[in-house]
């Protein structure tokens, strides 16, 4: 029997959320049981009611607000409980067409794939200003080089999981979950793909970010940390190799003033710099083989993690899900 669970992080959607709910399928081809899970990331309005009164099968809720990465994490920890085969991923705002759920698992079930991600089609978004459009891309330009994968909308929530590749998952990230669980899905080289998908009219701005700004420097803060937490060697030598060669460069001016005769008493702090340039850029290297270890340390504990987690599912049952008794996850 294979399972499905739809999760849904939400923050103050009671507004929008029956009408994400309404468009979800609850039979699909290939799928014997479809249950709904939302993940209420402390909202202040009536989100958990709405949920209940909607028919999500299973709620989950934060006392306080956690964050986007936090409430995914916590969905498919649930789901995985659950005894999830497939998980999909949707927003609470409705942007995302439910009808496209099957598109998204077609690749699961036929064994092509381990991750879909949903391709919204950046051009086409009427709402996405044109800069915002050319940053997105950009973006996912990045991504696709430092996680070797050929997806073209990296930023979109709609995506679909196996259990498999949902048990390998371990966001870290305190900002978002789609950047990182792609680039992480590259390194640990899970199969991941895109399907084309629609989307509804924009019901809200985004809450993620504030401004196009902050949106950057998260975004390129999240991109840089995980592939260095994953390519430690390759960034910290390419830091310290240009350090380095900076450093000779400055040495070699000082040492054509020093042959051509033309004075070097007025050159020597630039010697100084060269002997400072080089010894820091040796040093980045040095620790760059240091970071190496400990990312061979955590792949250890994430195939630690992963083992831990198949383990839960045949001995563990949810105990932190709100229920119709009023309990609620912290």
């Amino acid at each position: 029997m294979k399972k499905l669970i739809i999760q849904i992080p939400c923050l103050n959607e009671a507004r929008t959320l029956p009408a994400t709910l309404r468009d979800l399928p609850r039979t699909i081809p290939g799928i014997d049981v479809v249950e709904i899970l939302v993940i209420d990331d402390g909202s202040r309005d009536a989100t958990v009611d709405v949920a209940r009164a909607c028919g999500a099968d299973h709620i989950v809720k934060f006392r306080r607000r956690k964050g986007l990465a936090a409430a995914f994490t916590a969905g498919i920890d649930t789901a995985l409980k659950l005894g999830a085969d497939f998980i999909v991923n949707t927003d609470g705002d409705n942007q995302y067409a439910g009808q496209d759920i099957p598109k998204l698992l077609e690749p699961l079930l036929a064994g092509d794939a381990d991750i879909v991600i949903g391709d919204r089609n950046i051009n086409a978004l009427e709402y996405m200003s044109r800069t915002r459009k050319r940053l997105q891309q950009l973006g996912s330009w990045v991504v696709r080089q430092v996680s070797s994968t050929q997806v073209p909308d990296t930023t979109s929530g709609f995506r679909a999981y196996t259990r498999e590749a949902a048990l390998r998952m371990t966001i870290v990230s305190e900002f978002s979950y789609t950047l990182e669980s792609i680039i992480q899905a590259g390194k640990k080289r899970i199969a991941i793909t895109h399907v084309p998908v629609s989307t509804n009219p924009r019901t809200r701005e985004s809450r993620l970010y504030s401004g196009l700004w902050d949106y950057l420097k998260a975004s390129a803060a999240t991109i840089v940390r995980i592939y260095a937490m994953y390519e430690p060697l390759k960034v910290f030598t390419t830091i310290g190799l240009l350090v380095f060669a900076v450093g000779v460069a400055v040495s070699i001016r000082f040492l054509y003033y020093f042959f051509t005769g033309t004075g070097v008493v007025g050159h020597v702090p630039s010697l100084i710099l060269s002997a400072v340039l080089m010894i820091v850029g040796f040093q980045v290297a040095l620790i760059g083989l240091v970071a190496d270890v400990i990312s061979g340390n955590r792949k250890l504990i994430e195939d630690l993690l992963y083992r831990v987690r198949r383990m839960e599912r045949t001995i563990e049952q949810p105990s932190e899900m709100l229920t119709g008794s009023g309990k609620g996850r912290e």
